[in-house]
C-alpha cells in the first residue's frame, strides 16, 4: 500500500467515524459538540444585537446537547424578555426555549437607583474604560433597591472599586457582587 493511498483510507475512516457518531448523536436526539458550539455562538451574537439590551439588563444562556437552549439573567424591559427568546428560537438547531429571564419590578425607586449606580460606577476614574463598549461590562441590576453588579473586568481592583460605587449609591439596600474578572476582558 503506498503512502497517500493510505492517508486517504485513514482520512475516510475518520470521516465515516465522524459520520457515525453524528448519526447516532442525531439518532438520540443529541446535537454533536460542534453543533452545540455553533448555536452558542449564535445565541450569543442574536442577544447582544437586541435593540434594548443595555447596561441596566443582564443576559445569560446555556445550550445542551438536546437543543434547549435555557435562557437566564434578569431584564430591567419586560419586552426584553420576549425579545430574547424569539430570536432564540429562530436559531437553527435549537429545539426548545427554556426562558428564565427575570423581569425586574417596574418601580421609581429603582430606576433612580440604577441611575445613580451608572453614574457611580462609570464616572469612577478606573472604570471609565468600561463605558466605551457598545455593551458595556458592567451590568447593574436593581431589585426593590438591591443592586447586583454582573459581568466582567479585566482586574480584581476593579471588580473592588465597582462595589464600593454601588455602595455609595443613596437609597440602595444592598449589593451583591457578582463580576468575574478576566484579563483582556
Amino acid at each position: 500500500m503506498k503512502i497517500p493511498a493510505l492517508v486517504f483510507a485513514v482520512a475516510m475512516l475518520t470521516a465515516t467515524l465522524s459520520s457515525a457518531w453524528g448519526q447516532a448523536a442525531a439518532e438520540r436526539g443529541q446535537l454533536s459538540p460542534r453543533g452545540v458550539e455553533r448555536i452558542t455562538k449564535e445565541v450569543r451574537h442574536e442577544l447582544l444585537l437586541l435593540p434594548y439590551y443595555g447596561v441596566f439588563d443582564f443576559l445569560a444562556y446555556k445550550v445542551d446537547p438536546s437543543g434547549t437552549v435555557t435562557l437566564m439573567g434578569a431584564v430591567a424591559r419586560p419586552t426584553l424578555k420576549s425579545d430574547a427568546e424569539n430570536v432564540v428560537k429562530k436559531i437553527e438547531g435549537v429545539e426548545k426555549v427554556d426562558n428564565q429571564i427575570k423581569v425586574l419590578p417596574l418601580s421609581g425607586n429603582d430606576d433612580q437607583i440604577r441611575r445613580a449606580a451608572f453614574r457611580a460606577i462609570y464616572g469612577a476614574p478606573q472604570l471609565t474604560k468600561y463605558s466605551w463598549q457598545s455593551v458595556q461590562s458592567i451590568h447593574i441590576l436593581v431589585d426593590n433597591g438591591h443592586i447586583t453588579l454582573e459581568g466582567v473586568v479585566d482586574s480584581e481592583a476593579d471588580k473592588n472599586v465597582a462595589e464600593i460605587q454601588a455602595k455609595g449609591v443613596p437609597g440602595a439596600f444592598s449589593v451583591t457582587n457578582n463580576l468575574q474578572v478576566v484579563p483582556g476582558s
